[in-house]
């Protein structure tokens, strides 16, 4: 049995991780919740105001405290204090991606296995370093890009595989949504926002998938708007030493998009959740021939405790948690070749 904690009371982590944990077949169990400590959430107390200390710790308390009343476990005040507790064995990291590489090389330091959302951290060297320690210590690393593990994906690539659009002209990989409330991480350039991180990564994860190990980026161009001080939408052409094509567009001041395009010599395949299928859900395709259209059921699944199963295999198997580094290195290197391409900073 992995006990896990969490570090911070995070939306994802009690809508999401929390309720596929409980179906993890008894191999993970939540054991703590993180809180920050007052020095960890400031920095320096010195000119904080005692009140604006108190609300801070009721606040996140509060938070918390939702976790115990539903699953259990208890709450630890401090990341710190969390991470090096005895009574845990791993620990699941829901941060603002500019944390993530502090507080996920902490737990390694420490001992943990680590299981991080996505992104790894904000850059290529952070990353490498992080699997540098997880190496060297024996430990699992994985990065929570949850999406790659429903099974709609291989389902929609043995219909390519069956010949039944032809031969593959172009991928198409659409993921954007409207703007959220403005104090929003994903606007903090300080905290790892932007729409490469946020949300260009799943299409660069998906372009991967669809491409294979020889997959590379030969355009990539990110947009600003006014008013925010991170990229808010891009596009990106990538290649695979076959010829094949995927073309990428992202954003995070967009109308709603979660698409999948594949235009063949025969038909075209489009499905639109193809990156946030929720539990359950039975996400759906269409195939079109010419002018005739057909909708076509595709499996439902829980992508989120499938990822926590993969967590559990780098735990138990180094032949998986080096195949998971590698996946993360490469994962990563894509992202810095779209910052070197597009010259974002």
């Amino acid at each position: 049995m992995v006990r896990i904690g969490i570090i911070c009371p995070s939306e994802i982590a009690f809508r999401r991780f929390l309720p596929a944990l409980q179906k993890a077949n008894n191999k993970v169990e939540f054991t703590a919740i993180g809180i920050a400590s007052p020095q960890e959430w400031f920095g320096d107390l010195s000119k904080v105001p005692v009140k604006q200390i108190e609300e801070q710790q009721s606040r996140e308390c509060a938070k918390a405290q939702t976790f115990i009343d539903q699953y259990g476990g208890k709450i630890v005040v401090g990341y710190e204090a969390l991470i090096s507790s005895e009574d845990i064995d791993a620990v699941y990291l829901p941060l603002p991606p500019a944390l993530h590489f502090h507080w996920a090389q902490k737990a390694l330091e420490t001992g943990k296995h680590v299981f991080l959302e996505k992104p790894s951290t904000t850059c290529l060297k952070d990353t490498d370093a992080l699997i540098r320690i997880a190496s060297q210590k024996g430990l699992a690393l994985h990065e929570n890009y949850m999406f790659i593990y429903h099974s709609q994906l291989e389902t929609i690539q043995n219909i390519v595989r069956s010949g039944e659009i032809g031969d593959v002209r172009l991928y198409r990989i659409s993921f954007g949504f409207p703007l959220r409330q403005m104090n929003d991480f994903r606007y903090n350039k300080k905290l790892g926002g932007g729409a490469l991180l946020d949300a260009g990564g799943y299409c660069l994860k998906y372009a991967n998938y669809l491409l294979g190990d020889s997959a590379r980026i030969v355009t990539a161009q990110a947009n600003d708007v006014d008013g925010f001080d991170v990229e808010m939408y891009g596009s990106a052409t990538m290649v695979n030493n076959q010829g094949t094509v995927v073309q990428i567009a992202f954003g995070m001041d967009n109308d709603y998009k979660c698409d999948i395009e594949i235009w063949g010599s025969k038909g075209t395949i489009t499905s639109n959740r193809i990156l946030t299928a929720p539990v359950d859900f039975v996400p759906q395709y269409t195939i079109k021939k010419n002018q005739e259209f057909e909708t076509r059921d595709l499996p439902s699944d829980d992508a989120f405790l499938k990822s926590i199963e993969r967590f559990v295999d780098c735990i138990e198997n180094a032949d998986v948690r080096k195949d998971e580094y590698d996946i993360m290195h490469k994962q990563e290197t894509l992202v810095e070749s779209f910052k070197n391409k597009s010259g974002l900073q």
